[in-house]
């Protein structure tokens, strides 16, 4: 979502909803449109060139290793390499050059030291806090903060930094 990393600011939630048809593991397909998938506040914003830095000097498992046999190694977020040049260059991964007019768009990488990852078993949202959640593509800024307060009591219920579940 290149908009989102180029407009959130540090303290700012992002969150991320399933679809109306997502299929699971058992092959059956849900509605899970009103679930959450995964959260995130951010803690920092780096341009794409310092996150690649970054990466290299204290996240190098960020860094797709792509003949890996262990797919989570594959799918290492840190695709664009800026070492030897302020263009970068695409790091074999699951983005191809179709891909990097959109991705650099963003600008920025968004980093997380509280974040709730829920993949194939995410959270229905209570009801109370629907407005959160965006119905069709794109994004949506929300300024309410009794709302914002509400999210954070909600989510606060769950273990941050936890992978709940494998990907969709």
């Amino acid at each position: 979502k290149p908009a989102i990393r180029r407009t959130a600011r540090i303290g700012d939630w992002v969150i991320g909803t399933g679809s109306k048809n997502s299929k699971l593991k058992d092959g059956k397909k849900y509605d899970l449109s009103d679930s959450l998938v995964y959260a995130m506040r951010i803690t920092d914003k780096l341009t794409l060139s310092e996150y690649d830095k970054f990466c290299f000097e204290k996240l190098t498992e960020k860094i797709p290793s792509w003949f890996s046999k262990d797919w989570r190694k594959r799918m290492g977020d840190c695709i664009y390499d800026y070492s030897k040049s302020d263009e970068p260059t695409l790091r074999k991964g699951v983005h191809n050059e179709l891909n990097v007019k959109r991705d650099l768009r963003g600008n920025n990488a968004l980093l997380s030291t509280e974040f709730y990852y829920f993949g194939e078993e995410p959270r229905v949202i209570p009801e109370n806090l629907r407005r959160i959640i965006k119905k069709n593509q794109g994004h949506l800024r929300i300024e309410d903060s009794n709302i914002l307060t509400d999210f954070e009591s909600w989510i606060s219920q769950f273990n941050k930094n936890k992978i709940y579940a494998e990907p969709q």
